[in-house]
């Protein structure tokens, strides 16, 4: 099963994702990387050069090809909720988390992060720190409906994150089997 971390931009997804990968060791994969290597060129180049739905469909195919792969850790992009087929094919074999920060926290990030500027567009044709709110708040929903978890990570440091969702997903993996073998037993009383 894979664990997949979920989120708005700099809530932790890619800092944690590696943490945990390491941790557990396991693979890593960050999707908008996987876009960027594929593509040959940044997110912001792409959706300036042929729009967001080319983005979105790239995204579509590079979330479906790392889904289908076990025992990863994957980083989304934070409009991969935006597309049901994301988030269907991602649990399928996956452990979903949503890793929330309050918008003081994301803007604070967003300001001191060199990725998000350069690498990613605006969402909404705004500046990507004045536009926060506004996405956080239409996408929070999609984030809560498509979670099996969620982590605020405004006041934690990634460690306390990683060690978190660690427990949790061992924990409900113990449940799960627990659930199968309990279920084996009945089936063979009847």
């Amino acid at each position: 099963m894979n664990i997949v971390l979920i989120g708005y931009r700099c809530s932790g997804k890619t800092s944690v994702g590696k943490l945990i990968a390491h941790k557990l060791g396991r693979g890593f994969v960050d999707t908008d990387d996987l876009i960027m290597e594929k593509a040959g060129c940044s997110i912001n180049e792409m959706v300036k050069e042929k729009g967001w739905p080319y983005f979105r469909d790239m995204e579509k195919a590079v979330i479906k090809e790392v889904s289908e792969q076990d025992n990863l850790v994957i980083a989304t992009g934070g409009g991969a909720v935006i597309k049901d087929i994301n988030m269907e094919n991602l649990k399928a074999n996956g452990f979903i988390i949503w890793l929330d920060a309050n918008i003081d926290s994301v803007k604070r990030r967003l300001k001191g992060d060199n990725r998000s500027t350069e690498n990613r567009p605006s969402l909404t044709g705004n500046n990507p720190v004045d536009e926060t709110a506004e996405v956080m708040e239409k996408r929070g929903p999609l984030y809560s409906k498509a979670c099996n978890m969620k982590v605020d990570t405004s006041k934690m440091n990634i460690n306390d994150v990683a060690d978190m969702v660690i427990e949790r997903v061992e924990t409900g993996d113990r449940i799960q089997k627990s659930e199968v073998r309990s279920q084996e037993s009945e089936v063979g009383r009847e």
